[in-house]
């Protein structure tokens, strides 16, 4: 056996590496059928290597030098410290996700949980899904089945993945009543279109994507009032989850859980994993009776999440209960950061790389379908690649030890401080260097 094979069979199964062997053969005979070349030994042992590449441990953490506070790609939020270390700390051990401790049997994995998004969001209930699909799938099934579903035609939107309304209405079972037009829909639109079958009426927040000019919608308190009025339940997806005042950190509004369910919405949903910095999850609140439907129903236990989910975003939670997000919330930190301290950065970035490159003005953005055309003053360590292209030295940058994803303008690399937390600096550098002196 080829010592690299050999090498390869100490590290995985035998039958694993047979297998592979295998597979490779199969592919070099049907090339040969074909009229290919017979490969030699050389070239059969790559392809076999190449093949084991797949065999690692996946994701790959990778430093997000982009600028793109909330990148969909590589995967939205980074989590805090105490949230890594919550989630590290259940998946090793048993735990009292379904045991109640005081009285010694079992227990709800909701209830603490719950407690928590109440605390945060002022809602009488709470339920915690494993995304926001979920969570408004879940709401549908139960409140639409078979009924209407009224929304504004501005808000029969794709979300992002293919997640069209329509199509989730569709799949719910319930059916899609459209009302008003594209850029301006009022109170009395939804009213007219209120029938016997009427299960719900739905807002949705178009979170990635703004339309401006001659547009109107009516408010969620205005929704509200209809609704009571009328004998009908409102939803609102609010997609993002955010729990913090954007405008205070110079964006546009973002709408708040706390502001639907202040307004009397029945039930709000909300991501985890977005602006509210957590693990992927979809949070449902609102009030007890809503809620509670929500929790009976058979397709809950199917979009239910996991031990380690929820404990990281139990710890994400008290971080706004202790009134500490913007310090240990990353995605929080980023968006907080001053325009002084990431120049301070850039700029220390630079010294190190020296010749080819400087500090220039840019911005950053949130990301992750959340304030669309909303942008935060920056800085970048902006790099002439000189005799490579930019592709190139982007791809030479995803191949170091630590992948660095870079930014690509007007023909040089750019790297923004503001989505590299500072204990990745040494590494990023270190991945520049290594990428630069490439042959």
């Amino acid at each position: 056996m080829d010592d690299r094979v050999q090498a390869l069979a100490e590290r995985f199964t035998r039958d694993a590496v047979v297998e592979l062997v295998r597979d490779g053969l199969d592919l070099a005979r049907a090339s040969v059928g074909a009229g290919g070349q017979v490969p030699d030994v050389d070239a059969l042992v790559h392809d076999v290597l190449n093949a084991s590449s797949a065999w690692r441990t996946w994701p790959t953490p990778v430093i997000n030098a982009t600028g793109v506070v909330l990148h969909t790609n590589l995967g939205r939020a980074p989590l805090s410290d105490d949230a890594i270390a919550s989630a590290r700390a259940v998946a090793g051990s048993y735990t009292d996700l379904e045991y109640d401790l005081g009285v010694g049997r079992r227990g709800s994995r909701q209830a603490a949980i719950a407690g928590l998004v109440c605390q945060v969001t002022g809602a009488e209930a709470a339920l915690v899904v494993n995304n926001n699909a979920s969570a408004m799938l879940l709401g549908l099934m139960e409140f639409a089945t078979g009924k209407q579903v009224i929304v504004s035609r501005g808000e029969a939107v794709e979300i992002g993945g293919g997640f069209r309304i329509p199509d989730v209405l569709r799949h719910s079972g319930a059916e899609l009543v459209e009302v008003g037009t594209t850029n301006r829909t009022y109170v009395r639109d939804f009213e007219e279109a209120i029938a016997d079958r009427t299960g719900a009426i739905l807002a949705v927040h178009a979170s990635n994507f703004r339309t401006v000019g001659f547009t109107h919608a009516p408010s969620i308190p205005e929704l509200v009032e209809l609704g009571r009025r009328r004998g009908v339940p409102v939803l609102h997806d609010l997609g993002s989850g955010c729990l913090l005042d954007t405008t205070e950190y110079g964006l546009a509004h973002e709408p708040m859980p706390q502001e639907s369910l202040a307004a009397g919405v029945d039930l709000a949903f909300f991501s985890g994993d977005k602006l509210l910095g957590g693990p992927q999850s979809g949070i449902i609140a609102g009030t007890t009776e809503a809620v509670g439907r929500l929790a009976r129903h058979p397709v809950a236990r199917a979009v239910r999440t996991d031990k380690m989910s929820l404990a990281a975003l139990a710890s994400t939670l008290l971080h706004y209960l202790r009134g500490e997000a913007t310090e240990k919330i990353p995605v929080w930190a980023m968006i907080a950061a001053s325009r002084e301290g990431i120049a301070e950065r850039a700029r220390a970035w630079c010294k190190e790389i020296g010749a080819g490159s400087d500090v220039i003005e840019t911005r950053s953005t949130i990301g992750g379908g959340s304030l669309p055309g909303e942008t935060l003053p920056s800085f970048a360590l902006a790099i002439d690649p000189g005799q490579i292209a930019a592709s190139a030295l982007v791809g030479r940058l995803r191949s170091v030890a630590t992948p660095v994803i870079a930014r690509i303008e007007n023909e040089r690399v750019l790297l923004d401080p503001r989505t590299v937390p500072p204990t990745q600096d040494a590494a990023l550098l270190a991945g520049l260097a290594s990428a630069m002196r490439s042959d």
